[in-house]
């Protein structure tokens, strides 16, 4: 009677084949997550940073324009407003169409997860403030900006057009980017066709938004920005629900 009793207190305290293996298993987790690289366990972490502070961005610029009818000026890279948007001419038009982001006027952090800043590009006609005989946006503007990616075969491929506003985030490369001081990040790539166009396009009416690659990838080369957008439909949408428009 005591040894049938034994046996059965023994079965219920030890472990089956399979709670064994369900232990392994999350052993073997914990030591692959533990493998994982330090720098890339820190990039991984900015990253996910970057999109939860991109995706707080487009909703203060929408918030913005909610507010006042017309989205902000961007402000100087050399900080002399200090994250202020610039200050629109008698006619509201702004004095510049591409700089960084106004992150004081929008009640936002002013950098990235690497601690730079965010490169923001408006359609003029989406910023104007409709003082002077400069007009608000409607619900018939469009915008001037188009975005593009790449297809299988490394072809551009349009993927937004008519944008009224796009925001950069330049990566943890980093090329062409402004830091908190004002001063533009060299661009050590040879090849970087995409981050070009995001980074060192004056007009600030082209952007790349694709999958990253890492240094010294062929032709068009590394590229690890992260880029968001407004579309035109969403804001007048969005401004036709408030009253604005």
């Amino acid at each position: 009677m005591l040894l049938t009793r034994f046996h059965a207190l023994h079965k219920q305290r030890g472990f089956t084949l399979v709670e064994l293996a369900i232990v392994m298993f999350i052993v073997a987790l914990l030591l692959g997550g533990m493998l994982l690289p330090l720098s890339a366990q820190q990039d991984i972490r900015a990253r996910q940073g970057t999109e939860r502070a991109l995706d707080e961005i487009r909703d203060a610029l929408t918030g913005y324009a909610i507010i006042n009818g017309y989205l902000p000026c961007p402000a100087p890279v050399n900080l002399s407003t200090n994250g202020a948007e610039a200050a629109r001419d008698a006619n509201g038009v702004c004095p510049s169409r591409v700089g960084a982001l106004p992150w004081a006027t929008l009640g936002l952090g002013r950098s990235d997860s690497w601690e730079h800043l965010y490169r923001y590009s408006v359609t003029p006609a989406f910023s104007n403030s409709g003082t002077g005989t400069g007009a608000k946006f409607s619900t018939t503007s469009t915008g001037d900006i188009t975005l593009r990616t790449r297809d299988s075969a490394n072809a551009l491929q349009t993927l937004a057009a008519s944008v009224p506003a796009a925001v950069v985030s330049h990566g943890a490369s980093a090329a062409w980017a402004y830091s908190t001081t004002g001063t533009q990040v060299a661009d050590s790539a040879s090849i970087n066709t995409d981050e070009d166009t995001n980074g060192n396009d004056a007009a600030g009416t082209s952007f790349v938004s694709r999958t990253a690659s890492p240094p010294a990838s062929p032709d068009p080369g590394q590229f690890d920005d992260m880029v968001i957008w407004l579309s035109t439909n969403t804001l007048v949408n969005r401004l036709v629900a408030a009253g604005k428009l």
